[in-house]
């Protein structure tokens, strides 16, 4: 599953997709990866909520695109920093939901 997140620091705005959520981070598939160590501030909703995320981040690591190799996946992944119970205890409720309603819905048909 993938979601819609604004990527914003100081200096630079960036509109990315989330391809992968846990409770500690999130990997941004973006072609465009920012410096490891950039903190940034994180705006995404989960598909069919209206309720947005703003959570505050740092990038971990980087996985840049390499012209003529095969790199299916460019991005980076951003560690969640200074994220609230509140806050950690919804973000998990609402990544279980989509594990829930992903196991529910069955095989994909053609």
């Amino acid at each position: 599953m993938t979601w819609s997140v604004d990527c914003e620091t100081e200096e630079t705005f960036l509109y990315a997709a989330i391809t992968n959520i846990s409770e500690l981070g999130i990997f941004v598939r973006t072609t465009d990866p920012l410096p490891i160590g950039t903190s940034l501030t994180l705006r995404f909703a989960p598909p069919n909520s209206g309720d947005s995320f703003v959570l505050e981040g740092t990038v971990q690591w980087i996985n840049v695109v390499r012209p003529l190799h095969d790199n299916p996946n460019p991005g980076m992944g951003v560690r969640f920093v200074h994220i609230t119970a509140a806050e950690r205890e919804r973000l998990v409720e609402t990544i279980r939901t989509i594990a829930y309603l992903r196991e529910n819905a069955g095989p994909v048909s053609n």
